[in-house]
């Protein structure tokens, strides 16, 4: 027994030792690219920044953030992250809650044609035909709109509600209330842990979406945070976005680490408010009962 023991504790630390170094091997890259953006110039030029700053200057972080066309698109890519969160939130649940009810005919089926569009697309082109159609081409609508519901996120909302007590909403209506009133003034005052969790996932999304701005947004005054980005990092002598004179005062590599460290940070702080939701919200709605 005692040996036992010991092995199980040497197998422990096998694996937390592995854990750890591969932790560390997926922060290298974004050590490096904040190291690029505090650095100084001449230090970035001749390729002496690593994970570690070489000099210390924040005159590119400040340049950055103080860029109109940077806080422009923030502006974009945060009002597009709120609104089709909470919208996303609000229909994922709608949808969620009346496929928990086992007893109502043909939710079987609608989960099967739910399942079915997860694992096929129609495709970019039916996809891009459509939202031409619907004369979303250049509006946010088309960022807001295809991602509106994430089958993923409703089966697991779907599957928290089951692990309700039935015994409130039967007494819910015992007392006369319907089923908005249930749902909003009963079920998701209850689903906290899971529509903060589903809620991070959908921000997230929207926050990093570049794919359908890039398809469907043509107009530089609605790019998102994520399609200046993709201008900063794609050009390489960053000319769409720094004129010459920014570009004699900044170093270009230095500004595209800054945007890459800018455009990370707002939903960086996100994460520390709902990480405890995580693993209760996710325990709980992947396993019923």
């Amino acid at each position: 027994m005692r040996g036992k023991k010991i092995g199980d504790y040497a197998l422990d630390s096998v694996i937390y030792i592995c854990l750890t170094l591969m932790g560390l091997a997926t922060l290298l890259p974004f050590a490096n690219v904040l190291s690029k953006s505090i650095s100084e110039e001449w230090a970035i030029v001749a390729g002496k920044v690593g994970i570690i700053p070489v000099g210390f200057q924040l005159d590119t972080m400040r340049f950055v953030v103080t860029s109109s066309q940077f806080l422009h698109a923030l502006f974009i890519s945060a009002l597009v992250a709120v609104i089709g969160t909470l919208a996303s939130l609000l229909v994922t649940a709608m949808t969620a809650y009346p496929l928990s009810k086992r007893e109502l005919p043909g939710t079987g089926a609608l989960i099967v044609l739910f399942i079915f569009t997860m694992m096929f697309n129609g495709g970019i082109i039916p996809n891009y035909l459509l939202i031409r159609q619907l004369d979303l081409i250049n509006n946010l609508g088309s960022l807001i709109l295809p991602a509106l519901v994430s089958v993923f996120n409703m089966l697991v909302v779907k599957s928290y509600f089951e692990s309700l007590p039935p015994s409130l909403e039967e007494s819910a209506k015992l007392e006369g209330a319907r089923n908005y009133t249930i749902l909003f003034r009963i079920i998701l005052p209850l689903s906290g842990p899971v529509l903060a969790t589903i809620g991070l996932f959908y921000a997230v999304y929207y926050w990093n979406d570049y794919f359908n701005p890039m398809l469907y947004i043509n107009s530089s005054s609605l790019k998102p945070l994520q399609l200046y980005l993709q201008d900063i990092v794609m050009n390489a002598d960053t000319s769409s976005a720094l004129s010459a004179d920014d570009l004699m005062n900044v170093p270009a590599e230095g500004v595209r680490s800054a945007t890459v460290i800018a455009s990370t940070i707002p939903i960086l702080l996100v994460y520390p408010f709902l990480q405890k939701y995580f693993i209760k919200g996710v325990l709980i709605g992947s396993v019923k009962g």
